[in-house]
């Protein structure tokens, strides 16, 4: 198998964005660690999904001469903690953006988005906000605030996380993050609604060659956001709910008091009973009153067990891809695969091993974001290589249990040093004996002394 992208290839699109890296401090002969240090040891931490793999790397260091730190992310010296934390605060994170748009870059060179493509021939990208840190004691100048009913403010930091989407696939892949903090010559408190206009309008000229379908729930479903994804190259399709679309839902009422809506169903055997889908909709309708009212494409499905009748699933959406009784049903699969960013990203940055919420160090500028910007890294690396290199993708099949996967990791960089990442990967193969179930050439022997 050729493998488009490999830990190595990964690695030197993570070097060339590092060194780029502001150094804030004064040039000084004292100086004993670099940006790119402190940035690829917090990147060591996420990816190992080991809060204690520098330790552990300096004890190697300290009694064999060497550590995987350096043989593995090419950590020149290994940075505490706190110079970590000191050296990346001042970093805005947006300096990790090329790194992402490079990794997704390639995998398009590499055709790998070709099956993640529907509607004819478009990406879907989900929006979606997400908090990845709070607390009532520490803040900085970035923070967000709420007011608590027990009188107390919580102090919090926000992000929206896109992701590349397609029904009926697992895996997603990040793309550059927009934190969701105050602004510059802003007075009103950032809002998830305001830095998605800024991810569309900072990232158009990037992915709208791409022909990108952006996903979202009914918090983007406004028109200012809509016009604005229209007006720099996007299509969407927006969960549109009747509370918040009153003046919308009063037309569709009249259509369909009229017989204007167009309705169709569809049977599907799930494998324990046949689901219907019933489906209604509408073009060309307006989405609000007053001037330059825009023009958008409504749509609705019901599911339901076609022997029960018992509703299973139940939602509308907004679009500017025309809906017609032939694609309706694909069109409303597209808009459903929103939820995977909260299943297949979200939902395992929290609970599957990264531990997106866990306070890696807050400081008082930007080091929160920047944690966070690492740690989407590392699971887009991850991802990539279960796409692309076959003894990776074979070991998280063997394995099966994402935790026992990096438990293995964790293990065997705690003890022994590797020469690189792929004779780690080959000590694993070795030791589970899987060398005869790898297509490609024999799996190199490993000194791990």
């Amino acid at each position: 198998m050729t493998h488009p992208l490999s830990f190595d290839d990964l690695q030197a699109i993570l070097y060339q964005g590092l060194v780029s890296l502001p150094d804030s401090r004064k040039p000084s002969p004292n100086t004993r660690y670099t940006i790119q240090d402190a940035a690829l040891g917090a990147f060591g931490i996420f990816f190992t999904q080991s809060p204690s793999f520098l330790e552990y790397q300096r004890q190697l260091q300290a009694n064999k001469g060497r550590n995987n730190a350096h043989t593995l992310f090419g950590v020149t010296k290994i940075p505490c903690d706190n110079h970590i934390r000191t050296l990346l605060d001042p970093i805005v994170p947006s300096h990790f953006d090329p790194v992402f748009v490079e990794v997704f870059g390639r995998l398009a060179q590499h055709h790998l988005f070709d099956s993640f493509r529907v509607l004819g021939d478009q990406l879907l990208v989900a929006l979606d906000g997400t908090t990845y840190f709070s607390s009532q004691a520490i803040q900085c100048s970035n923070c967000l605030t709420r007011q608590l009913s027990n009188g107390h403010t919580l102090y919090y930091h926000s992000a929206i996380t896109p992701v590349v989407v397609c029904p009926g696939r697992s895996q997603v892949i990040a793309l550059p993050p927009e934190y969701i903090m105050p602004q510059d010559g802003h007075d009103k408190q950032d809002c998830e609604q305001m830095a998605g206009k800024r991810w569309i309008q900072t990232h158009a000229e990037t992915f709208t060659p791409y022909q990108v379908t952006l996903l979202g729930d009914d918090l983007y479903s406004k028109q200012p956001l809509c016009a604005l994804a229209l007006a720099n190259g996007f299509n969407f399709i927006l969960v549109c709910k009747p509370d918040s679309h009153p003046k919308l839902y009063e037309r569709i009422a009249f259509w369909q008091a009229n017989a204007g809506l167009t309705t169709c169903e569809r049977r599907h055997w799930n494998g324990r009973f046949t689901e219907v889908s019933l489906y209604r909709s509408l073009n060309d309708v307006l989405l609000l009153d007053g001037k330059e009212p825009l023009s958008v494409n409504w749509f609705e499905i019901t599911v339901v067990n076609a022997k029960t009748g018992e509703q299973l699933y139940h939602n509308s959406f907004i679009t500017n891809h025309r809906v017609t009784a032939e694609n309706v049903a694909a069109v409303a699969q597209a808009g459903r695969g929103r939820w995977k960013i909260e299943n297949e990203n979200n939902n395992v940055l929290k609970t599957k091993g990264y531990h997106v919420e866990h306070n890696f160090g807050h400081g008082q500028q930007y080091l929160a974001a920047v944690m966070l910007s690492l740690n989407l890294l590392a699971f887009l690396f991850h991802t990539v290589l279960e796409w692309s290199d076959d003894t990776y993708a074979l070991l998280r099949q063997v394995l099966a249990r994402r935790q026992t996967f990096f438990e293995d990791i964790r293990a065997l960089m705690r003890y022994m040093v590797f020469d690189s990442w792929q004779h780690l990967m080959a000590f694993m193969i070795r030791g589970l004996e899987l060398e005869s179930r790898l297509e490609s050439q024999p799996v190199p022997k490993l000194d791990t002394s």
